[in-house]
């Protein structure tokens, strides 16, 4: 049997790899222009971890992560989001003492069980943001804003739509899970049993049924800005003031909540208008730095799925450029010219001219042939004719012109 890769799983490679790459620049530039720091955390953490943030109860916890136990007999689960993992540092190595706020991103895999489709992948890369240390609504704008940037850089804000809602904070949560469980008690027979089982351990989760029925019943259903206190309605009000001052459109989205127990006050999504994908979901998190073993903390953020959004820039032909392959082929013939091409090349590439020669032992013609699928911008032929004179034709490949140039200059020339 051919090896192929696990579902779920992709190979990236060739021109996508590239603009993988190229994605990833515009991502490093952003954060720099933001003043976010790079943090790398590893792939696995202790499930604890993942079963104190996200919440027992959640999907992620009971059906989506890939645990096991290691070698030493400890559970052991893959990431399954990036949020946690940074937290569990920001904790860890005290980031605290360097001063407030502390802003990180990271980019990276990130796994989960659930059914393949387009866009969601069982090993996915999201592009995360964290701020921690500012509880004013000022910290929520900053995520925001940065996120809108992303896309406005990557070409596509005009497709993409900022929703926002606010969940309240512990005491407004309550409050609302008290309405929505009563709600779901008096309508429980008309929904599905994982939704009855959810109203009694977190009835927010309720919120997230796919069912159609539930769905049906659901739309009824109280909403968090029914039970938001004096401060957090403030603090959601002020938020969208500031929204407004930047010139950042959004709708409030009432229905709007998180699957995941860490969320307090603001949440946000942005969507994709055209497919409704969400392409980057976020918000504040305030009693996460807790959960994690660290003091009080306010916490907000966002996560944005690389492969969905790659969807979304290839629909909109806005892919970002691809690097540049080799700009030169150095082709040869005979054993001095083979000799010469080597140096030649290694010349060009110590200049920063990307380019590549014959490894194959191909023909002249199977040479050229190459160069032409490799697309490059000049080739040339060394042989002993070249070698006897100290010069060399090279050929623009776009535009068919030729000329003569020394051997010995042709780093200098290619580089200009």
């Amino acid at each position: 049997m051919q090896p192929q890769t696990p579902r779920g799983t992709k190979d990236i490679y060739g021109p996508e790899a590239a603009s993988w790459r190229a994605l990833e620049a515009v991502i490093h530039g952003l954060c720099a222009d933001f003043c976010f720091n790079e943090i790398r955390t590893p792939v696995f953490e202790h499930t604890e971890l993942f079963q104190r943030s996200s919440g027992e109860t959640s999907d992620v916890v009971q059906k989506e992560m890939y645990t096991f136990l290691d070698k030493g007999g400890r559970s052991i689960s893959l990431r399954p989001e990036g949020t946690a993992g940074a937290a569990r540092a920001f904790v860890e190595h005290n980031m605290q003492a360097g001063g407030l706020p502390v802003k990180l991103f990271y980019i990276g895999p990130n796994f989960r069980y659930e059914k393949p489709a387009a866009g969601r992948w069982r090993q996915h890369h999201q592009f995360g943001a964290e701020l921690y240390g500012a509880y004013a609504p000022a910290a929520d704008a900053e995520v925001i804003s940065m996120a809108r940037e992303y896309f406005s850089r990557l070409g596509i804000a005009d497709v993409t739509r900022l929703h926002i809602n606010s969940l309240g904070g512990k005491e407004c949560r309550q409050a609302y899970n008290n309405r929505l469980h009563a709600f779901i008690m008096e309508n429980t027979d008309s929904l599905c049993p994982t939704c009855r089982e959810r109203a009694e351990k977190n009835p927010l989760r309720v919120l997230d049924c796919k069912e159609e029925r539930c769905r049906a019943v659901l739309k009824d259903a109280p909403v968090p800005l029914d039970t938001l206190g004096p401060e957090c309605r403030a603090h959601f009000e002020n938020l969208q003031s500031l929204l407004r001052l930047m010139g950042i459109d959004f709708v409030v989205d009432a229905r709007l909540v998180r699957g995941l127990d860490y969320y307090t006050r603001t949440v946000f999504e942005f969507i994709d208008e055209k497919s409704g994908l969400t392409i980057c979901a976020g918000g504040r998190y305030d009693g996460l730095i807790e959960q994690c073993g660290g003091a009080p903390t306010g916490g907000v953020g966002f996560g944005s799925g690389i492969e969905r959004l790659m969807l979304v820039l290839e629909r909109e032909g806005k892919l970002p450029a691809a690097e540049a392959g080799a700009r030169v082929y150095v082709g040869s013939i005979g054993e001095k010219g083979f000799e010469k091409s080597r140096e030649v090349v290694y010349k060009l590439r110590q200049a920063g001219v990307p380019a590549e020669w014959d490894v194959m032992e191909r023909s002249v013609k199977a040479q050229m042939r190459y160069a032409d699928k490799l697309g490059v911008e000049y080739s040339l032929i060394l042989g002993d004719d070249e070698m006897e004179s100290g010069r060399v034709t090279v050929k623009d490949m776009r535009t068919g012109e030729k000329m003569e140039v020394e051997i010995d200059g042709l780093e200098n020339m290619l580089r200009q």
